[in-house]
């Protein structure tokens, strides 16, 4: 995917989650998510500061953090989710799905990965069916495995996963961990969720270090 087709997905995919949070309850806006310590309001709140989140204040956040970048998401995801309702952020989320704003040091799939695995952290304690296209997940997959940010590489090192429904594999190893190319991506950003439908001789050491 070039990088306008990138876009392309990405704003398919905030309009799609936009759609989906319109017909939560606020008891379903406060449920846990399937990242640690976040609420479904949190990671909304989260994804609508990937086009708002200036170089100024992203800066100030790392210093406040004392250089923890997770620690810097996470306050600024509790503090947006703090400042707006739900209405608001579904509006957010809308108004600029196809903005090719992105955070200080972000890579173009960047934004593209973050929609794809959120919007899972959303639907699934929720109980929403919420698809994941292979030909969107392909790009944000190969990003995931050569960068280091997500350090899927070290993570998985000796292990080689393979897409059942994709043209794809990563990794090298003799060990095999085999499933839906969603499913891959969730589990390479570390979330034991995409545990559910992979197989291979490989899988239990991949349960083991996802949940290490």
């Amino acid at each position: 995917m070039d990088r306008d087709a990138i876009l392309q997905a990405v704003e398919a995919e905030r309009l799609g989650l936009a759609d989906l949070l319109d017909g939560l309850d606020p008891g379903e806006w406060e449920r846990k998510s399937l990242c640690d310590g976040w609420t479904v309001h949190d990671v909304i709140a989260h994804l609508t500061l990937a086009t708002r989140l200036s170089p100024l204040a992203a800066i100030g956040g790392m210093l406040r953090a004392r250089g923890d970048i997770n620690r810097m998401i996470g306050d600024a995801a509790r503090s947006r989710s703090a400042r707006y309702g739900p209405v608001e952020l579904v509006g957010q989320l809308r108004e600029t799905a196809g903005s090719a704003e992105r955070p200080l040091g972000t890579q173009p799939p960047d934004p593209l990965v973050d929609a794809l695995v959120h919007g899972q952290d959303i639907a699934r304690p929720l109980g929403r069916e919420r698809a994941m296209p292979p030909e969107r997940v392909l790009p944000a997959i190969e990003h995931v495995w050569s960068s280091s940010f997500y350090g899927a590489g070290k993570r998985f090192d000796g292990l080689r996963f393979i897409a059942t429904d994709a043209d794809w594999s990563g990794g090298e190893g003799a060990s095999e961990v085999s499933g839906p190319i969603g499913e891959l991506l969730l589990l390479s950003t570390g979330r034991p969720a995409g545990l559910e439908r992979v197989a291979g001789d490989g899988a239990g050491e991949a349960a083991r270090r996802v949940q290490a």
